[in-house]
């Protein structure tokens, strides 16, 4: 079997959620929803984690996170930072306080990553079948170094306000046609979709597919990632202050400009997130209840 990587976008501050959501504990011995990730991750055949994390929460992260992983599985962890960059942007980075985006975190990642990999969000709850999904494909690409795992759009939605989700549309053979960006509400019965582009709001069926930013990918990715950031940084040297380089972005420009395929790679899980404060109680009774059902052990790493 190939080896296969997850990588862990961790270096976002949660600013709805009001602090460090990723080391906020939801399983009955303290655990966070990374220790979830990491082991559904392992079940599934998962056999290195890289953690993206920001260079001023490395003590904290080897203290909470890294102590429980380290002795089950591979290791590794990469700073989010613009030390990457020439000099020339980096000055111009300097008074930013947010990270560039998803493109510049997974960019960050290439001199650990050099076999197949999936990507996923820190403070997202994946579900199991996710993660054998994904290992799957990416011991067996479809024509395709790269693909999203697909979720139906009820099973992700917070019941505590909107969410941002790419709301998908699929060509033939499970290919992506496009990715929207949007934020989807509950309204009346109704799934709402407003995307982040400005376009007409409308209403997303329940098992349409979207993408909850678990992506899978092929390290050949990191060459065409350099290329978007240089374009990225160029583009936008006379203000660096807010704007963002989003990787759902980039693979939208793959499809429609390059006709590069995307696979969408289906999964039943249910996906849980803490977006709002409020959400934490609705997480840590879904992994109660698959505790009581047997899928994760009352204690994740007692060996």
């Amino acid at each position: 079997m190939k080896d296969i990587t997850l990588v862990i976008m961790a270096a976002g501050m949660g600013s709805r959620f009001g602090g460090l959501k990723q080391i906020e504990p939801i399983g009955p011995n303290n655990e966070f929803i990374i220790d979830y990730s990491v082991y559904d991750a392992k079940q599934a055949g998962f056999n290195k984690i890289v953690f993206i994390i920001k260079k001023e929460n490395y003590q904290i992260f080897k203290e909470t996170i890294g102590k429980r992983v380290e002795p089950h599985i591979k290791t590794e962890y990469v700073f989010q930072t613009n030390e990457i960059f020439p000099k020339e942007y980096q000055q111009l980075l300097a008074k930013r306080e947010k990270p560039l985006g998803t493109t510049h975190a997974i960019y960050c990642a290439k001199d650990k990553v050099h076999e197949p990999f999936a990507v996923i969000n820190a403070d997202d709850f994946y579900g199991r079948d996710a993660y054998l999904q994904a290992a799957k494909y990416l011991q067996n690409p479809q024509n395709s170094d790269y693909a999203i795992v697909g979720y139906e759009l009820q099973n992700t939605l917070s019941p505590n306000g909107a969410t941002k989700r790419g709301v998908c549309q699929l060509a033939e053979n499970n290919n992506l046609a496009s990715l929207i960006e949007s934020n989807v509400e509950l309204v009346n019965g109704q799934i709402e979709a407003t995307p982040l582009d400005g376009k007409e709001k409308f209403i997303a069926q329940a098992d349409s597919i979207c993408s909850m930013n678990f992506l899978l990918f092929y390290p050949s990715l990191f060459e065409r990632l350099n290329q978007e950031l240089t374009e990225f940084l160029e583009e936008n040297k006379n203000d660096l202050t807010k704007c963002e380089t989003l990787i759902p972005v980039v693979l939208n420009k793959y499809i429609s400009t390059e006709k590069m395929p995307v696979k969408v790679v289906k999964t039943t899980a249910n996906w849980y997130g803490v977006t709002y404060k409020e959400d934490k109680e609705e997480v840590t009774k879904a992994i109660q209840e698959l505790i009581t059902n047997k899928i994760y052990p009352y204690n994740l790493w007692e060996k």
